[in-house]
């Protein structure tokens, strides 16, 4: 065991659960409408504790097991004979446990953006239990749990390079989302602008250092890859701000909070895979592309396309950890095969997954809200309270 290991991925732990709680739910409850920011930061507390309880019970396990290569199984299930003796690396085992169950909290929650104001609470916690379980815990051990796309897999001794998450983490969250979006339908008011880009902005700095725990934590060292990896994700997020501001300069003659706020997502998720592997200018050169990328990738899904996902998830974090999965191949020593492939495999498998799971599950718990809760808000009309007193 390393102290100075062990004390950073403790560090990196409290980071990537900061970028759920409060950091997501801030930057998703500034953006939408007032009467539904408590829905908002509602889902997002609630998954961070059902994705605990399950981590620890199956998901860990099916992402971290070895018995296959394709399944984890459930030897570790509810750590049983695991204890703080135990090693994994240099850091105790459950310090890893506990890094990644941050990772399996934030996933989930990331597709709550695609179809806020109008979705079933009973809907997205049934939903997100099994979709962590069914979806991104066997992702998680394809590629980071030794599993079918890690070294010496699928794709030969060079396999998949997936730093910190774009297939594992954005990869599926967005195409979950962009699908969920579709089968739910679009909002009753889609142009409502944000009720609070304030909010917006709080939330997106928190996401912003979070981050910095989310890539240079998946070094699961205190070394120099650390601190390379935390200063790429810094230069990428701030290129791609820039660049996302510029361009609506050049578009629309003004540049806005929110865009530049989500701007720095774009260059944070795009950075992402490859936040271990490139330099600060590699960096530079994927956060500048990623900010412009993205915001047409919003244009085309939101304007061209019609579809309702709300608070541009695909378009973003989709968009983002593809182009920078893509970018390993180009900057690094990944191979267009491996990373492509996965793409490919994990794209399709969550696709498939996604759509059975939510049929499924719609049997049970309706996906959408009925016409007059959609109209009153989620926040009265669900969980019977509002963010607001305007007579206090």
């Amino acid at each position: 065991m390393n102290g100075a290991d062990t004390a950073w991925i403790i560090t990196a732990t409290a980071l990537v659960l900061l970028m759920t709680l409060p950091g997501l739910a801030m930057f998703y409850g500034g953006l939408v409408r007032a009467r539904n920011v408590l829905s908002i930061f509602m889902q997002c507390f609630s998954i961070a504790a059902l994705m605990s309880v399950l981590w620890l019970l199956l998901g860990y396990s099916i992402a971290f097991g070895d018995a296959n290569p394709y399944w984890g199984g459930l030897g570790k299930f509810g750590l049983i004979g695991i204890t703080g003796d135990d090693l994994w690396n240099t850091i105790p085992e459950i310090l890893f446990f506990a890094f990644q169950m941050t990772f399996a909290i934030i996933t989930p929650a990331l597709f709550i953006g695609a179809f806020v104001e109008r979705i079933n609470y009973a809907f997205v916690m049934v939903f997100a239990g099994a979709w962590m379980l069914l979806v991104y815990a066997p992702v998680t051990h394809w590629i980071w749990g030794g599993g079918m796309m890690a070294d010496g897999g699928i794709f030969g001794a060079v396999g998949t390079k997936d730093f910190a998450g774009g297939i594992v983490v954005h990869e599926t969250a967005a195409l979950a989302a962009l699908l969920l979006a579709i089968m739910i339908g679009p909002r009753k008011h889609r142009t409502t602008p944000p009720h609070n880009p304030g909010m917006v902005a709080i939330g997106a700095g928190l996401l912003w250092v979070g981050w910095f725990g989310f890539n240079g934590g998946s070094q699961l060292a205190a070394d120099g890859g650390a601190a390379m990896a935390l200063t790429v994700t810094h230069i990428s997020a701030s290129a791609a701000s820039l660049s996302w501001a510029f361009w609506e300069r050049v578009k629309f003659g003004r540049s806005s909070l929110v865009g530049i706020v989500t701007g720095t997502i774009a260059g944070l998720a795009s950075i992402t895979p490859a936040s271990g592997f490139v330099g600060p200018l590699e960096a530079l050169v994927i956060g500048l592309v990623a900010g412009i990328l993205c915001q047409e990738a919003v244009v085309l899904i939101r304007e061209k396309i019609g579809i309702d996902d709300t608070l541009d998830v695909f378009a973003v974090h989709g968009v983002g950890g593809i182009f920078g999965t893509i970018m390993v191949a180009v900057f690094a020593d990944g191979t267009f095969i491996a990373q492509f492939g996965a793409l490919a495999i994990v794209g399709i498998y969550t696709l498939v997954l996604t759509y059975v799971l939510a049929k499924a599950i719609g049997l049970f718990f309706p996906m959408r809200v009925d016409k007059e809760s959609e109209t009153n808000g989620l926040d009265l009309s669900t969980h019977g309270e509002r963010a607001y007193d305007m007579n206090s």
